[in-house]
């Protein structure tokens, strides 16, 4: 018996490498085949949109907040992936009377590290994870030499509108915020994704708002509406994805934030 513990610290027993792999979290999903796992899983969500062929290859059971138990059961999966903000309390409860479940619950690209590595082992595939990480680990170290002495700007990122809602303290968003030297005026929030009202920009000095390309999908007509409701010239569109994806992604995330930083200078 193979025995380890998930990112919420709870105990996962595995007989052997798992074989069918079920995966509720899209960024989790792109790091499994990314990892060469992709015969491998067996079960994906709606929203597992990378690559984007996948989801005619797989069955797809649902969403992260609710799924298709019944086709979860029929898939026989050795293990399902979840994690603690993509997926809920109750469907974890749930999901364990099919098979073992790892939950992730990152928070910094640390946490992200860990998951890939833990990955490496479970999956089998070390090397390979190790690589990934090891790259990940570099471009951020590199980067974050390139983020010194520069400036911080008061910012808001917005991920919904009607109503307004942006990306608070304690998350993976607010993270990488502060890696790019954006100061998040709405980390000192009681809620981790908090409702907001448009006049909050101008009370907490906001320099720059950026509309996330997910989980809403902000338009340029979005950015122009909100240019005019608040005055403000400094709106722009960000590719949610680099923003918050926690996966293998984050290789080319770096990148992205190069770019969205010589656009903002």
């Amino acid at each position: 018996m193979r025995t380890f513990y998930d990112q919420l610290d709870r105990k996962i027993e595995l007989k052997e490498i798992p074989q069918r792999i079920v995966s509720l979290v899209p960024s989790q999903t792109e790091l499994l085949v990314d990892l060469g796992l992709r015969e491998q899983i067996v079960g994906v969500t709606k929203f597992c949109v990378h690559p984007a062929e996948l989801r005619k290859e797989k069955k797809v059971v649902g969403g992260t907040k609710q799924v298709h138990y019944e086709k979860i059961a029929a898939l026989d999966p050795e293990i399902i992936l979840c994690n603690k903000e993509e997926n809920t309390e109750e469907m974890v409860a749930e999901l364990e009377k099919f098979a073992p479940v790892h939950v992730s619950d990152i928070k910094t690209i640390d946490d992200s590290l860990q998951l890939i590595l833990q990955y490496g082992e479970i999956f089998g595939v070390v090397r390979k994870a190790s690589a990934i990480a090891e790259k990940i680990g570099i471009e951020k170290e590199l980067f974050q030499k390139e983020m010194l002495g520069l400036p911080q700007r008061n910012v808001a990122y917005f991920i919904w509108k009607d109503p307004w809602m942006v990306a608070g303290k304690d998350t993976f968003i607010d993270h990488l915020l502060e890696l790019n030297r954006f100061r998040n005026v709405f980390s000192e929030e009681d809620s981790r994704y908090p409702e907001v009202a448009l006049e909050q920009l101008e009370e907490k000095n906001v320099e720059l708002v950026l509309l996330s390309t997910e989980p809403f999908p902000f338009k340029n007509k979005d950015k122009d509406s909100l240019k005019r409701k608040v005055g403000m010239s400094s709106v722009h569109i960000v590719d949610g994805e680099f923003f918050s994806w926690y996966g293998s992604r984050l290789s080319a995330a770096f990148a992205y934030f190069r770019k969205l930083q010589a656009v903002l200078s």
